[in-house]
Formats: structure tokens, sequence, C-alpha cells
């Protein structure tokens, strides 16, 4: 697979209309289109991840026996580097709209579905938090989980559960299953046999654990929950696949002592990481330098993750 999407860099500059990800009639996709990290786009999200000046480095996160975390950053440009060219694609599975992001140069093979929080897989943090995934080689799926009504900063809060039941998770649930049998289906037809990995944040964060546990056929090999609100600890125990729990200890949506008590009912090799003094969303949303520094950790921790469970 990484051969095959490798050649979408040459494939759209010919123009050919025909990607690796659009062998389906029944699924609208466009053309592949090539984006090159445009310095725009590049100072965004150097804002969003970075606010201490510096650029992409490759930071790694390594756990020592007593649980804590020590993270190292090393200063070679090879990253960034390939940062420089992902694809982009809007696609429709089964009438849903969803954004799929593939590395074109260092691609691994693996993909990830990725659900967002309220706001929307179109929302702005979500995007440029997918966008850097796929610059560390994965295929990102990003699927619309509130079928273009996601919730809005400029709605009153009063209004916000009345939103949320308008969601029916039942529809969610069969959403992000054809989501997923869609990503099966493509790396089947492209000759790839890997499994896939899910992550969310906030409400994606939460479904995490709604996705593992009807994973009846298997497809996923691990999740990554970020703050995830509202999760179902009734079915934890229906996961099969380690799962990586990422939060903050003042974080009132998504709390500590229910995270360890999913991760117990999950089993063996699943962790929960806190963060000290940290708060809901600071990973894809940070405010602050000490929201940067986090999660910068936090990236590189999932990263390792990931590399463990899927390469």
């Amino acid at each position: 697979m990484a051969a095959s999407l490798a050649s979408l860099s040459s494939l759209a500059k010919a123009g050919a209309p025909r990607s690796l990800f659009n062998h389906h009639g029944s699924h609208r996709l466009h053309p592949p289109r090539i984006i090159p990290l445009a310095s725009s786009i590049k100072k965004h999200i150097t804002t969003s991840f970075l606010r201490r000046g510096k650029s992409v480095k490759n930071i790694s996160a390594l756990e020592t026996s007593d649980g804590t975390v020590n993270v190292e950053v090393d200063d070679d440009d090879d990253e960034e580097e390939a940062c420089e060219l992902v694809n982009g694609t809007e696609v429709s599975v089964d009438g849903v709209e969803g954004y799929l992001l593939t590395a074109v140069k260092n691609n691994n093979g693996t993909g990830l579905l990725l659900l967002s929080d309220v706001f929307g897989f179109q929302d702005s943090a979500t995007r440029d938090f997918a966008y850097r995934v796929a610059c560390n080689g994965y295929n990102v799926l990003v699927p619309d989980l509130f079928r273009g009504d996601p919730w809005s900063k400029n709605r009153p809060n009063s209004e916000y559960e009345e939103w949320r039941r308008g969601h029916d998770p039942n529809r969610i649930r069969q959403d992000t299953t054809s989501f997923t049998k869609w990503m099966v289906e493509e790396f089947a037809a492209a000759g790839i046999s890997k499994k896939l990995g899910v992550m969310g944040f906030c409400f994606g964060g939460g479904r995490v654990v709604d996705v593992l546990a009807t994973d009846e056929n298997g497809y996923f090999s691990t999740g990554v929950s970020f703050y995830g609100t509202r999760i179902d600890s009734a079915v934890a125990g229906d996961v099969k696949v380690p799962v990586l729990f990422i939060a903050g200890d003042r974080d009132p949506l998504c709390e500590v002592k229910g995270l360890y008590e999913v991760e117990e009912k999950i089993g063996e090799g699943s962790k929960v990481v806190v963060y000290e003094g940290r708060g809901h969303g600071f990973v894809h949303r940070p405010e602050t330098p000490e929201d940067d520094r986090d999660a910068e950790e936090a990236f590189a921790l999932m990263r390792n993750w990931l590399q463990h469970h899927l390469i």
C-alpha cells in the first residue's frame, strides 16, 4: 500500500481521475488532490501544537518502569520534510460525508478512524490534528458523526442536551460501522491485510469504547481515547484490544476515576495516562504554554502506542 499511495502523487500530477480509495461506484469520491503544506497551514499547525516557536520535530515518549513518561526531542528535520505532502480527499459512504487524509511520501499502509468532538469533522482543530497524524505515515479517515449538524459554539449551552438527543447513538454506531467496513474493503482491494486503529476526542473519545466493544470481526488492533465523554463502562468488558486513555486531572467532563474503572474492565494491555493540571481538550485545542508542552508529550505517547500496536 505504501507504494500505491506514493503513486497518488504522480497520478494527481498527471490528472488521473482514479485513486486507491475510489473503486466502489456507490461511494462518491473526488479525484485525488495532493495538498502541499502551505505556509499558512504550517503556521496554523505550528501555532496550535508548538507555541514555543519550534518547528515540528521528531519527539519520542519513553515510559520508564515507574510509570513516568520522559520525552526526547530529535532535531532531525525528516518528519517536517515528510509532512510537506499529504493527500486530502472528500468521501461519501452510504450518503454520509467524511474526509480522508493519506501520507504520500512516507505512508506506512495503516489506517486510523478518527472520531471528532461535538464540533464535527470539518472543525479546524480536528482537521489539523488529523493532518499531523497523517504526516506520521497514516491514512486517517474522519467521518461526519453528526450528518451536517455539529454543535456550534454560538449556540446557548441550554440547548446542548436537546441537540445531543437528536443524534441517536445507534445511528452513529451504524455510521462508524459503515466507515470501518469501507476502509477494510479499500485496504483489501489494495492487497493490504493490516488491521486498523480508532481514536477520538471528547465525544469521539467516548465512542472509541463503543466501536471497539462492537468490533465482532476484529478489524481494530487498538484504540486511543483523548478525554472521552460519557464512556459506557458497561460495554468495556467487550473490548478485546488495548486502549490508551489520555486525560487531564482537571477535566470535569472526563473523570479520571471512571477511566481507571474502564481500563480495569478492558483488562491487561490498556493504559490510563493523566496529565496534572490539564483540563478538557488540551491535546487538540491547547490554550496555554503548559497545554502545549503536555499536548506534545501526549502526541508522542500516542504515536509510540500506534507504532507498537499497528506497525
